[in-house]
């Protein structure tokens, strides 16, 4: 196999990039207090995320204190303002219904009214003949 040298190509520099230590605690704090995540800070400054791994682990407080962040795929903020907007479309739905009720309410009042006719149902009348027992032979309608 061809070497560099003779296809006549000079080898790339490799760039040895350094960043300070108040950079990376910046970076470990920004992430212990959630406001960037692991792969943004890999694509912003190109680098592995073993190595922002290892920031975390030198340097993070979460860590030396003996934290253990769980990440959960929905916040409970994100939650809470979901609960919150059902919660409301509920109470509207509800408002809704309730306009309904009071509109067929007043429509049996008007008709009872004009017919003089009592359409709303009396539940303290007497139970019909069908309800109650009936002797032995006897026909029923």
């Amino acid at each position: 196999m061809a070497t560099l040298e003779q296809l006549g190509r000079k080898p790339a520099l490799r760039v040895t990039r350094y960043f300070s230590v108040d950079f990376k605690k910046k970076k470990v704090d920004e992430l212990d207090k959630r406001i960037t995540t692991i792969s943004d800070i890999c694509k912003e400054y190109q680098l592995s995320a073993t190595a922002v791994y290892k920031w975390i682990y030198k340097y993070s407080l979460m860590r030396k204190k003996g934290v253990k962040m769980v990440v959960e795929p929905q916040s409970d903020t994100a939650k809470i303002k979901a609960l919150k907007q059902h919660i409301s479309q509920l109470e509207q739905l509800l408002g809704q219904k309730e306009f309904e009720l009071e509109f067929l309410q007043k429509q049996m009042e008007i008709a009872s009214e004009q017919y003089g006719i009592d359409l709303k149902k009396k539940l303290s009348g007497k139970l019909s003949s069908g309800f109650g027992n009936t002797e032995p032979g006897t026909a029923t309608k």
